[in-house]
């Protein structure tokens, strides 16, 4: 059982990303959020898995910096085709080239998870491949107009009408493609003393 000074302990997410903050709802634990305004850009030659960690631990840090005493998780994910980084498209046209260019081919997805206390963050990556279908100008067309993923790196929601893009989907974690790896963010917060669980309480009889 958690003990008393980790159950008051406040948790917060390190991030204004609607679909992280839906994941970490799944775990029902009370949480806040807070923009950690990290400056994202990649370090020349840094391959994807370390920028995924580097950007997750920093957004934990400065948003730790400013809340002593709080548990702070950040998150990053960086895609990747044959190694060269995909960004979030921003457009149709974009997100068309792209889609182009990934059907029939491989994505990888680096999903890093840090969880900080302001003394000794852990982390976590979870890698997850995706396998794109061959599919026709007119279906990617046909996808982006429907569902318009132009927020999204790799220009398709899995966790909505992009699964149908997909070929196969391999990872540790299915909820890590969507953008936050909860498997090993339980994992890490157990380690804290917040484990999800613990929080649950039995129905009286």
């Amino acid at each position: 059982m958690a003990s008393s000074e980790t159950t008051a302990r406040s948790l917060i997410l390190a991030s204004t990303s609607p679909y992280r903050r839906e994941l970490l709802e799944r775990l029902r634990l009370p949480f806040s959020v807070a923009a950690p305004g990290v400056d994202e850009t990649p370090v020349p030659g840094e391959a994807p898995e370390d920028l995924a960690l580097r950007l997750a631990l920093a957004k934990a840090r400065a948003v730790s910096q400013a809340r002593p005493g709080a548990l702070v998780i950040g998150s990053d994910q960086v895609a990747t085709v044959d190694g060269a980084p995909i960004g979030k498209p921003g457009g149709f046209e974009q997100a068309l080239a792209q889609l182009q260019a990934m059907r029939g081919r491989t994505v990888f997805f680096h999903t890093a998870v840090a969880v900080d206390d302001g003394r000794r963050p852990a982390t976590a990556v979870v890698s997850t491949r995706c396998m794109l279908r061959e599919l026709s100008d007119r279906a990617l067309r046909a996808y982006l107009h429907a569902e318009r993923p132009y927020d999204t790196a790799g220009s398709a929601k899995a966790e909505a009408l992009g699964i149908a893009l997909m070929e196969r989907i391999e990872s540790d974690d299915p909820t890590a493609l969507i953008g936050l790896p909860l498997i090993a963010l339980t994992r890490l917060l157990a380690g804290f003393g917040m484990d999800p669980l613990d929080a649950l309480e039995e129905p009286r009889a």
